[in-house]
């Protein structure tokens, strides 16, 4: 049977032939259609996830450069516009005689100046009718004789930068201030009550209202001494609190942020088994 098809095939004309494979691509189509919406609806049926859709890579993009009328454009070109302007210098060019002026072209440079800032501060003295001498009080956030820029210097390099204590007076003295390892140990250490009672805050505020915590605690090492370091915090807020124990009541003690209007001591212990069922 198949012989006679052959047999009859070749003898169709050419343009019955071509019908006849146009005809047959179509259904095969219209089959392959199918068959795929079974294979999905089998897939469907059984819990299977397609294939993922996977970005396309970044090599496939084209390294040539940007058109010009393009250039300077997107989030860049944004960002940069809004940069405080610092200082502005113009450029000359060399132009031939009769050259029409046609403005500027400006260009953008960001730099960084480290200096030292030195300030005398001339406080004033007056002597009063009846003998007392006054002097005018300091400015607000002046503690000692470094500024908070540079006490902001400070604390970011040695904490955020983990910068040692050796390489940051390096690394001020070669800005070109004058400064001693213990004056850095001194602000590293000095005058952070502010920065506690901030801590103390944070933690306060996220236990009123936080409608979980998670607790992890860890061994540390403060003052050349073992101690524990216990974290909470959640989704808002994180707290860490450095002790020298991992006992229930320094736990309660930790919780209770520095209040101290529930303690449990020896006596709250006697009293609560006195009072037990």
């Amino acid at each position: 049977m198949s012989a006679s098809k052959q047999i009859s095939l070749s003898g169709l004309p050419r343009g019955e032939l071509e019908a006849l494979a146009e005809r047959l691509l179509a259904e095969n189509d219209a089959l392959r259609q199918v068959i795929a919406g079974l294979k999905a609806e089998v897939a469907t049926l059984k819990g299977v996830r397609g294939r993922p859709k996977l970005k396309p890579s970044g090599m496939n993009e084209r390294t040539e450069p940007a058109p010009a009328e393009s250039r300077g454009r997107g989030a860049k070109a944004s960002k940069a516009g809004r940069l405080p302007i610092d200082e502005e210098r113009v450029i000359a060019a060399e132009v031939p005689a009769g050259s029409r002026f046609k403005g500027y072209e400006d260009f953008l440079v960001q730099d960084l100046v480290l200096r030292p800032h030195v300030v005398r501060l001339r406080r004033e003295r007056w002597l009063t009718p009846d003998g007392r001498t006054v002097t005018a009080p300091m400015p607000a956030g002046i503690v000692g004789h470094f500024g908070p820029a540079l006490r902001r210097f400070v604390l970011a390099q040695y904490h955020q930068g983990q910068v040692t204590v050796p390489r940051l007076v390096a690394q001020l003295r070669a800005i070109g201030t004058l400064i001693s390892k213990r004056q850095v140990v001194r602000l590293l250490n000095a005058g952070q009550d502010a920065f506690l009672a901030e801590a103390r805050e944070v933690l306060r505020a996220g236990l009123s209202t936080a409608g979980w915590i998670s607790v992890d605690d860890t061994g540390a090492r403060h003052k050349h001494q073992n101690g524990v370091c216990t974290q909470l915090g959640n989704d808002h807020f994180a707290a860490f609190a450095t002790t020298a124990s991992k006992s229930r009541l320094n736990f309660l003690e930790v919780l209770r942020a520095g209040f101290t209007d529930y303690v449990v001591n020896a006596e709250a212990l006697a009293y609560m088994r006195q009072r037990a069922p």
